[in-house]
């Protein structure tokens, strides 16, 4: 699968968000050196987590933040930073502690971090990704759950009928939002569907619970037990969740998102403590972190290149099973 998806091939370019963005590969696939940067139109190394604008719209690559979004009809479109595709395991990320924060496949215990399959799952059940320039604050303890962010990106779980590729940009409509708390910390997982998709003009936010379960029966529903077992074959304890497990509707998401879009403007202009995040861009204005091209360049080039992959272990598609 990784061989069909081009991760022997380098560069890609990204077919969503009218290909403004181009993807190179560093290092050795399924390895702990492979990483994933990215370029823009202009042929400029970018941040994806601080550099694409959270907005979807015409004039992003000269609006950092975006001023104008785009919208279809009365809905607001977004940009999602695809990580993992449906049906895949490795855990890849957007390296949030690295300059220009690159793609890359999470070390747990000084290994590469591939999720279980749990019966009767395949790896991750969606398109799994970021929405870019939202910031869960770790020193901000959320009303609704009680616990601080994740100090990471908010994650989006992408239910199109389409497998998207690690580094593909894509403008999507949010539908509603997941409070999961992982590990005492608070982890939104914003539910939405690419805009090109056949479904994306049937399904509603108001309605999309409705919707979902005629058309798409049971998914809402592995969508939570994923969420609650996805560490246990780890040792780790079940994660819970705020609303006793209930979906949120299009509004209340939309409004994680702003809130965390606001606490990562915070942090690009040092009004905020990231910790170990790094916030190194070339296109935010008045950011003191932003660097210029030649930099952003030298970040680059200081990777590994790019060889052929390793072969994955036969581990990673044992199944597990537990009693419902």
């Amino acid at each position: 699968l990784l061989a069909v998806r081009g991760w022997g091939r380098a560069p890609r370019r990204c077919l969503g968000a009218m290909s403004r963005y181009i993807t190179e590969q560093r290092g050795r696939p399924n390895s702990a050196d492979y990483r994933l940067y990215f370029k823009n139109a202009d042929g400029k190394y970018i941040s994806p987590f601080h550099d694409i604008p959270l907005f979807a719209g015409s004039k992003e690559d000269k609006e950092i933040p975006a001023k104008r979004s785009r919208t279809t009809g009365s809905e607001v479109l977004f940009n999602m930073i695809v990580e993992i595709p449906r049906w895949t395991n490795a855990k890849m990320e957007i390296a949030t502690e690295e300059l220009l924060n690159p793609i890359k496949q999470d070390i747990k215990k000084g290994k590469l971090r591939y999720v279980a399959n749990i019966f009767p799952h395949k790896g991750y059940i969606w398109n799994y990704g970021a929405l870019p320039q939202t910031w869960e604050d770790p020193n901000h303890t959320d009303n609704n759950t009680g616990c601080c962010g994740d100090n990471d990106p908010v994650d989006v779980c992408e239910i199109g009928s389409k497998i998207r590729s690690s580094g593909e940009i894509v403008q999507v409509k949010v539908l509603g939002v997941l409070a999961v708390v992982d590990e005492g910390e608070t982890d939104w997982k914003i539910i939405a569907i690419s805009v090109d998709d056949p479904d994306a003009h049937k399904i509603h936010g108001k309605y999309f619970l409705s919707f979902l379960m005629k058309h798409k029966p049971g998914y809402l529903e592995a969508t939570v037990d994923w969420f609650r077992a996805y560490k246990v074959p780890d040792g780790k304890p079940q994660n819970h969740f705020a609303f006793n497990g209930e979906f949120k509707n299009k509004d209340f998401a939309v409004e994680i998102i702003k809130s965390t879009h606001e606490y990562w403007k915070a942090l690009l202009h040092k009004k905020a403590d990231g910790g170990n995040v790094k916030c190194t861009n070339v296109l935010v204005r008045n950011s003191p972190f932003c660097c210029s091209e030649e930099d952003a360049l030298s970040i680059v080039q200081s990777a590994p290149v790019h060889v052929n992959g390793d072969s994955v272990s036969p581990e990673v598609d044992s199944w597990y099973f537990f009693p419902k």
